[in-house]
């Protein structure tokens, strides 16, 4: 789930996340893992430095910031702009091949000041919601999105929470999700939350679903956020690009994959990567026989 610069469109792009942090990571990491690809050939340089990165957001202070701080880290012009993403004045469809985000985790919008492509998909108030239909709507077919989730997206019951987990499942390719603990976005926050990893198929091709229980990601889950030695971030990584070896795991290991037929045997209701037994891990999507009704 990593930059690609192989292909000279790669473009990553970010919603209304604080501080470009995504976006400067994945430019790090290209500039550490790919150095002489980008930075040896002309055309993929000034790629990098014009073209790669796009961030947008509503709060002109914090865009002021993201742009001073993606250029310094080196990136000489990142596309960093104010905008309503989730308005009809944002057309941006089938236009990106990575998008890194980490949405607003709650918050409510009227229905007229919403796009009415993304009602479409998952009729709702909800910004969380509304921020996945706005994600597969703006990827290219068969590119990738990592964005992070509030738990309420996994669990909840109400129609548009099945709406928008049946869109990934069945109308795309769900890879991935990893749940991680409380804390981890203290001081901002101490709701759970959950990565979803998918890629945009529009025809399906979710098969096996890999669930992974993060516990530790390196620092204390207290609002100190202090370096302790406990950190599951090394072993997802490697995991996540070894998934063909991940299908002989035990639904109690803290990582373990799922076919997609028990998920949609169980109806789309709820989501949870817990690892104590099948049916803490399926109450992912479902609980109740009708609940697609």
């Amino acid at each position: 789930m990593y930059p690609d610069n192989s292909k000279e469109n790669s473009v990553i792009r970010l919603t209304r996340e604080e501080t470009s942090g995504f976006l400067v990571a994945a430019g790090e990491y290209l500039k550490e893992n790919r150095k002489e690809e980008i930075f040896y050939n002309r055309q993929k340089k000034e790629h990098y430095m014009n073209h790669m990165f796009y961030g947008y957001d509503m709060d002109r202070t914090m865009l002021r910031i993201d742009a001073m701080n993606m250029m310094t880290h080196g990136i000489d012009n990142p596309f960093i702009e104010y905008r309503d993403s989730l308005s009809d004045r944002n057309s941006d469809k089938d236009k990106y091949s990575l998008v890194l985000a980490n949405p607003p985790f709650k918050g409510s919008l009227d229905a007229d000041s919403v796009s009415g492509d993304l009602l479409k998909v998952c009729k709702t108030k909800k910004t969380e919601l509304l921020f996945l239909t706005l994600f597969i709507r703006m990827h290219k077919i068969g590119e990738r999105c990592a964005c992070i989730v509030p738990d309420g997206v996994l669990f909840g019951s109400s129609k548009a929470h099945k709406d928008i987990r049946k869109e990934i499942v069945e109308n795309q390719r769900l890879v991935a999700v990893i749940s991680m603990p409380s804390g981890v976005f203290k001081l901002y926050t101490g709701v759970s939350t959950a990565i979803l990893i998918f890629t945009k198929t529009e025809h399906g091709g979710t098969d096996n679903l890999w669930f992974y229980d993060m516990t530790a990601d390196g620092f204390s889950l207290d609002d100190k956020r202090s370096p302790v030695a406990d950190n599951d971030i090394p072993d997802i990584i490697q995991r996540f690009k070894n998934l063909d070896k991940e299908s002989d795991r035990k639904r109690t290991d803290k990582s373990f994959m799922v076919p997609k037929k028990e998920i949609v045997d169980l109806q789309f209701n709820k989501v949870n990567a817990s690892n104590d037994s099948i049916s803490d891990s399926l109450r992912f999507f479902c609980e109740k026989p009708n609940a697609l009704a």
